[in-house]
């Protein structure tokens, strides 16, 4: 896809005798001089963008010379920067320099480290699960254990950024974490050896003669390889015996356009799976099927919750379409939009929105998501949530154009008659749900009755 380009050129003011190197380079670039104050203020009702820069750098200089301490310049930059990406949509956004590091790791889905989940609590590193077959599994480290030291370092006041940053490190160097456990007297000192530690977003096992697959996210560009691996271990474990799939994308946020596409034929054996649209019409695109269908045709069901995003609705929108899956579950997230990442040498990159996405049938699903074929709650009383929980309760988001109405989409013939008798809540009673169990997951064991009623019977002899 072709994306424009443009050379953004500006000038700022002279504030006296203090004039930073920022804009200096503003004025070096600049085809028009520097302005007086009482040029910039007859020029005020202007609104051509060089005139606006010049406020800028007018208000950059104000801070640095009047501020109560002394600001950092690269600092001010990043905020500016994040702040005119941020305030055009909920997506778009400036990633600094080792932000952007840290994502080209999680796309490419190794790195050097330990091997665990951390989150941050109290204060201290708290974690959440060691990764099997890793240096932190095999040193004994638990889920909920308190990482205080790094290196002999406190965590206290420490960024989880920056813990990760040290945690993190070249294969065969040594990082040393000191641990507070629940029942133990003292700290636990450990001593571990870093190795390149791989970041699986593929889960998968057997349910009876089922093959689940949970995919957790699509940052990583194995996702659609270990997806293919994980299905075809699983196939050959139950004989060639498989009733169906059961694509778990619950919670899944979403990722790399090129793997939703890619995982989408997996399922499809032709026809398109999604198109996008921008500014430019010749800029505009759509993705094709060929000759997948890793399944060869077993019935497919997909799991999406609100939590399911972006690539997981271009997934489930694709499927739905072309009635490859019936979806189970709640209604998803409703991100309609494509984010085009550019770097920016050694400063980092730009997340800029630059397109709709629309499902094989035209639809946008843009602040609206994607509707289940069979709705099924989690728990019988709705959640609340301290933060947007879906794309229409945040401000500023796109508006949804350009796609077919909303009720274009046929309602579907084709499903189980089981599925009318789907409860939509769980029982009263039923027991809450442990991710140790899969017997407690509600949405699951209706997504399984629903799948075996999709399987072909065999024939009466």
């Amino acid at each position: 896809m072709k994306y424009r380009t443009g050379l953004l050129l500006s000038a700022a003011f002279a504030m006296g005798v203090l004039v930073s190197p920022v804009t200096m380079l503003l004025r070096q670039h600049s085809g028009f001089g520097v302005f007086t104050s009482a040029q910039a203020q007859q020029d005020n009702t202007r609104s051509d963008p060089y005139t606006l820069l010049n406020l800028f750098a007018d208000v950059f200089e104000k801070v640095r010379a009047d501020y109560v301490e002394p600001p950092k310049d690269r600092e001010m930059i990043e905020n500016a920067l994040s702040g005119m990406l941020s305030g055009l949509d909920p997506h778009s956004r400036y990633i600094n320099a080792r932000a952007y590091r840290a994502q080209q790791v999680e796309q490419k889905g190794e790195f050097g480290g330990l091997g665990i989940e951390i989150t941050q609590e109290g204060g201290f590193i708290k974690v959440i699960s060691p990764i099997d077959d890793t240096p932190a599994k095999r040193a004994g480290v638990k889920a909920g254990d308190l990482i205080v030291a790094i290196d002999g370092v406190t965590v206290l006041g420490m960024s989880l950024e920056d813990a990760v940053d040290k945690i993190k490190g070249a294969p065969n160097t040594k990082v040393s974490v000191t641990i507070r456990r629940i029942g133990a007297d003292k700290p636990i000192e450990m001593s571990m050896t870093r190795e390149t530690i791989k970041t699986p977003v593929v889960k998968s096992r057997l349910e009876g003669d089922v093959a689940y697959i949970r995919l957790s996210s699509f940052m990583n560009e194995q996702g659609d390889r270990d997806l293919r691996k994980a299905f075809a271990d699983l196939k050959a474990k139950s004989g060639g015996k498989l009733a169906g799939v059961i694509l778990d994308l619950r919670s899944n946020p979403g990722g790399l356009l090129d793997q939703a596409v890619a995982i989408s034929t997996d399922f499809l054996k032709q026809g398109e799976v999604v198109s996008i649209r921008g500014r430019h019409p010749e800029d505009g695109q759509r993705w094709q099927a060929k000759n997948g269908d890793i399944t060869d045709g077993l019935p497919v069901v997909v799991m999406i919750d609100g939590g399911s995003a972006s690539a997981s609705e271009i997934v489930a929108g694709a499927l739905q379409d072309h009635r490859r899956a019936v979806l189970v579950g709640t209604r998803s997230f409703g991100k309609g939009s494509v984010q085009t990442v550019s770097p920016l040498g050694n400063n980092g990159a730009m997340a800029l929105t630059t397109a709709r996405y629309y499902t094989p049938s035209g639809r946008s699903i843009q602040g609206l998501g994607i509707t289940p074929d069979v709705e099924v709650a989690m728990t019988r009383e709705e959640r609340p949530s301290f933060f947007p929980a879906r794309e229409a309760d945040y401000k500023g988001i796109l508006s949804n154009t350009g796609g077919a109405p909303t009720d274009s989409l046929a309602p579907r013939t084709d499903l189980p008659a089981i599925a009318k008798d789907i409860p939509k809540k769980p029982p009263e009673g039923t027991p809450a749900f442990d991710p140790a169990k899969p017997e407690t997951d509600f949405q699951l064991q209706q997504a399984l009755i629903v799948l075996h009623a999709m399987s072909p019977k065999p024939a009466a002899n």
